[in-house]
Parts: C-alpha cells; sequence; structure tokens
C-alpha cells in the first residue's frame, strides 16, 4: 500500500544566521525520552516527535507492521514557516528540501518527497519549486491552506499554480493555522481535531470558486483529511451554482465535477465516512493516508481500507492507483 500522508521532520536544523530579532526559527532539543525530541518554535516546544520523523530505518520497521510498502513524505505542517520573513523562509525550506531529497535519494523504492516552498513571496516559492523538482527530483509540493490568512485560491498564487502544473508537480495541500481558533473550547490540541476540516474545505472550495482549477486543467491536487468539511459543503455548493447566478458565475463547471479533479487522502477514521468519500468524489479521487508519526494519525489504515468490503478493483484504487496517478508515477514499485 501506498500512504499518500505522512510527516517528516529532519534531525537537526541549521542555526539562524541572519539579522533580526525574535525570528520563529525552528530548532531541536532532546526530549526526556531518548526516541524522542522537542521541535522548538518561537522558544516553546511546538511539538514532541519520535525519531521515526527523520530515521528511515524506524520508518520502515513501522511500514511493515502496517503493510505500507510506500509513503509520500511530506514536511510537519508548521515547518512551512510563511510568517518568516521570504528570504529566511527560502533559507529554511532549502534546508528542508535538501534533508528531504536525502531520504528519498537513499530509499526510492521506499519513499516519495514532497517539498515546501517560499509561498509568501510568490517568485521565490517558484524558483525553489523548479529546483525541488528539476535539480533533486523531488515529486512536487506540500502548501498550507493559507499563507498568512490568505486563501490558496487567491489571485495572487496564479503564477504559482501555472508553474506548478507546468512542471507536473504534484501539490498536497494540508490545514495550517485555521481560521476561527477563536471559538474552540478546550486543549489547544483541539486546532487539530476541530478547526483543521473546516480549513480544509475553505481551501479547496477557494480553487473552485476562483477559477484556478479551470484555468490549470493539468493540476494534480491533493487535500488531506479528505477534504475536510468538502463533501458536506459541496451539495450546498451545487445547490447554489444551479439557483444563484452569482455563484453560477464564478464557476462555469458544476462544483460536483470539479471536486472530481482534485484528489483527497481517506483519513476520515471512519469506514461509513469512507465511503461517503468514495461516493461524492468517486473512486478515482481517495487515496490512503495516514499522518504518520503523529499522534493524531491512524494507526492501521491498510486494515482500515480492507474492512470496507470493497471490490478488488477498487481497493486497489485506494491503496495504490490513485497515488501514483496524483504523483504522476508510471513506473511503479513493487507491492
Amino acid at each position: 500500500m501506498i500512504d499518500a500522508h505522512t510527516h517528516w521532520v529532519p534531525g537537526h536544523f541549521p542555526a539562524f544566521l541572519g539579522r533580526r530579532k525574535g525570528v520563529p526559527w525552528p530548532s531541536m532539543v532532546p526530549a526526556e525520552s531518548a526516541c524522542q525530541r522537542h521541535v522548538m518554535i518561537d522558544g516553546r516546544v511546538y511539538r514532541t516527535v519520535p525519531d521515526s520523523s527523520w530515521d528511515a530505518e524506524r520508518r520502515e520497521a513501522d511500514m511493515a507492521r502496517t503493510a505500507v510498502a510506500h509513503q509520500v513524505v511530506s514536511p510537519m505542517p508548521e515547518l512551512l514557516s510563511y510568517w518568516l520573513h521570504a528570504d529566511d523562509a527560502l533559507a529554511l525550506t532549502r534546508f528542508m528540501n535538501d534533508e528531504l531529497a536525502l531520504l528519498v535519494q537513499s530509499r526510492p523504492q521506499r519513499f516519495t518527497g514532497l517539498g515546501a516552498v517560499p509561498l509568501q513571496d510568490v517568485d521565490l516559492a517558484m524558483r525553489e519549486l523548479d529546483r525541488l523538482v528539476c535539480d533533486l527530483g523531488l515529486a512536487g509540493v506540500e502548501v498550507g491552506s493559507n499563507i498568512n490568512g490568505k486563501p490558496i485560491g487567491h489571485p495572487d498564487f496564479e503564477p504559482f499554480f501555472a508553474a506548478a502544473e507546468s512542471l507536473g508537480a504534484a501539490i498536497f495541500v494540508h490545514a495550517l493555522r485555521p481560521c476561527g481558533m477563536d471559538r474552540l473550547v478546550g486543549p489547544p490540541l483541539l486546532e487539530q481535531v476541530l478547526a483543521f476540516p473546516g480549513e480544509v474545505g475553505l481551501a479547496a472550495a477557494s480553487l473552485m470558486t476562483s477559477g484556478t482549477l479551470l484555468r490549470h486543467p493539468r493540476l494534480r491536487v491533493a487535500f488531506s483529511h479528505g477534504g475536510g468539511a468538502l463533501p458536506m459543503i459541496l451539495p450546498r455548493l451545487q445547490h447554489a451554482w444551479e439557483h444563484m447566478a452569482p455563484v453560477h458565475q464564478c464557476m462555469a463547471q458544476s462544483p460536483r465535477d470539479l471536486a472530481r479533479q482534485m484528489f483527497y487522502d481517506d483519513l476520515v477514521y471512519d469506514g461509513a465516512a469512507i465511503d461517503y468519500l468514495l461516493d461524492v468524489y468517486g473512486p478515482t479521487q481517495v487515496m490512503a493516508g495516514s499522518d504518520y508519526p503523529f499522534a493524531i494519525m491512524d494507526r492501521e489504515p491498510a486494515t482500515r481500507i480492507a474492512a470496507l468490503g470493497l471490490d478488488e478493483a477498487t481497493q486497489r484504487q485506494l491503496r495504490r492507483d490513485n497515488a501514483l496517478r496524483w504523483l504522476s508515477i508510471v513506473k511503479p514499485w513493487a507491492e
């Protein structure tokens, strides 16, 4: 099985070499357990991560236990660092892309890499996208659901998506710093649990209502967490498109059809919910994803798919074929 949604953190970070003060540059310090490290951002522990975040052998051992043959690996989303000065973000993302490329090159049968770019400066992002695809051999890029509050469907990012389409780069959109955090009641971790789905749904919808998907029909873009709230938003958007002229005018194609141009992981933690994704998006657009190696991950993604009772062809689409199409890999690895 191909796990299309896994994350990675480098085993160390370079020292900040800029002249600005108070920069939330990431660093790594030992944790209480020898198998963990603290990722520090802005002087605070952002997350305690296991050594499988960067250790290839640990990852492979976990893959064997969960029947995963190949992982698509992207940075921990907070490391996208859109809030840094663009030059600082470029230095950080270049370092991460170089390190991720080394992981992929060490085990190309096991890992495919998606890099990071400083989208707070679109020109710099386009240059780094070209480098990570053409020079480093990464398959594409992970982007946040918003860039400092600006949706990915905003016209400012049109040149970036045009460049990604031209390069044939796969794009993975992950929830990041969602809106509405002031509405949550409870521990900070509820950001991931409650706010991410709405954030991802808004990001996906922005590519539809902005016309980005229509202008770039060869874009191969995938969304985390099953597209978040999009499956529940979509019937309402479809109804509005059919009956409200302003909504119809912003999309020259049916929202249902546009949604089926994109890819989605199946990370919704419930068999009935996965069945609904297959009904909404179609069986050609949904692929296995676990959020490995973080605490919220689905610990048995292959078992969950097997329990759906799908025919063999549909299971193969979820387990392998759809991810290969998203990544545009024509010569796959062995199962």
